[in-house]
């Protein structure tokens, strides 16, 4: 995303981050944005970072996006508000949706229409915005997983942002019997916010794809811990996005949960995940992915004996304070220096 906003600017900027950070494919926005006309350099011609950008007038553009993505989407609408005419993102399904809706609050010129999304230059400046950042439901996930696989628990998770192109991993939850409700349901900041409340349930297998994958991409690890304790067989298919995040989402989540003798397979775009099985506790890594060790902290959950997450210090990237939470809600967990 920062990439799309720098590539307007009359300054140079370089932009890199971890190692992780530098394996992730970044021709999916560089290639865009150079057909807008902007002067980026990188490793393998701006397939990796770092990246170097300098200063470009930028056109307005017209892109199909292969695969729906809401960082790319992201990208190229910023970089729209520093282009001249209109730039036009067409969408081949849905993907979330927060940087437009945040930007048409502050007045942008962003637009939806269906499957389009609209971007110009605006000719006045932006309004600020006061608002309340709603919980995020990515983070609220592992909780829900947790309160609905874990024999007794009741929870509330207060203030959840439950924007509908976030929930597919609740409607997915519910799918399979999780008993999931929305309460107090408002709107903040032009968000959709509630509380949710779960208890714990029978869960059953069931087959996930499509355009659904897309609205619980970033779930999908901690869903498969989820459909080691259902009934019968889970399918996860279309998530070839698993691939070129934090790590191989798919590899690792098989690979993890395999040593706590989860019985799951990997497939060329997902996984298949036969249940219920009983977990046993063993030494699982993080791979220093956020979501992989908050997943393998679910797990251990319902493991017997005891789960040691090595490299779980990540958990603070997107969920500072994940262990804390887990132990105010009764969990039996110890976090090693």
């Amino acid at each position: 995303m920062l990439t799309g906003l720098l590539a307007g600017q009359k300054f140079a900027s370089f932009l890199t981050g971890t190692a992780q950070i530098r394996r992730r494919p970044m021709g999916r926005v560089t290639r865009p944005l150079r057909g807008m006309g902007a002067d980026i350099l990188g490793r393998q011609n701006g397939e990796y970072a770092p990246l170097g950008i300098r200063p470009a007038r930028l056109r307005g553009f017209e892109y199909d996006m292969p695969v729906a993505s809401a960082q790319v989407k992201s990208c190229v609408i910023l970089a729209g508000l520093y282009a001249q005419g209109l730039t036009v993102i067409k969408e081949p399904g849905p993907a979330r949706d927060h940087t437009e809706r945040m930007l048409g609050a502050m007045g942008a010129p962003v637009h939806v229409y269906g499957n389009k999304v609209t971007s110009e230059r605006p000719t006045a400046p932006l309004s600020p915005l006061d608002l309340v950042v709603p919980g995020d439901l990515s983070s609220a996930a592992f909780l829900l997983v947790a309160g609905a696989i874990t024999p007794g628990s009741r929870m509330t998770v207060i203030g959840v942002g439950v924007n509908p192109t976030r929930t597919g991993i609740v409607d997915a939850l519910c799918e399979m019997g999780a008993n999931i409700t929305y309460a107090n349901e408002r709107v903040e900041g032009g968000e959709p916010v509630a509380d949710l409340e779960v208890t714990f349930s029978e869960l059953h297998g069931a087959t996930f794809g499509g355009q659904q994958i897309v609205t619980m991409i970033d779930e999908l690890p901690v869903l498969a811990v989820a459909a080691t304790q259902a009934k019968g067989r889970t399918v996860i298919r279309d998530a070839h996005e698993l691939r070129v995040k934090e790590t191989d989402r798919i590899a690792t989540t098989v690979s993890e949960l395999r040593k706590v003798g989860a019985k799951i397979e990997p497939t060329a775009d997902g996984f298949i995940v036969e249940g219920p099985t009983s977990l046993i506790g063993a030494p699982v890594e993080s791979h220093g992915d956020h979501r992989l060790a908050m997943a393998m902290a679910v797990a251990g959950l319902v493991a017997r004996g005891t789960t040691v997450v090595y490299g779980s210090e990540v958990t603070a990237d997107s969920f500072p304070g994940f262990e804390v939470t887990l132990q105010a809600l009764g969990a039996t967990l110890q976090v090693d220096a």
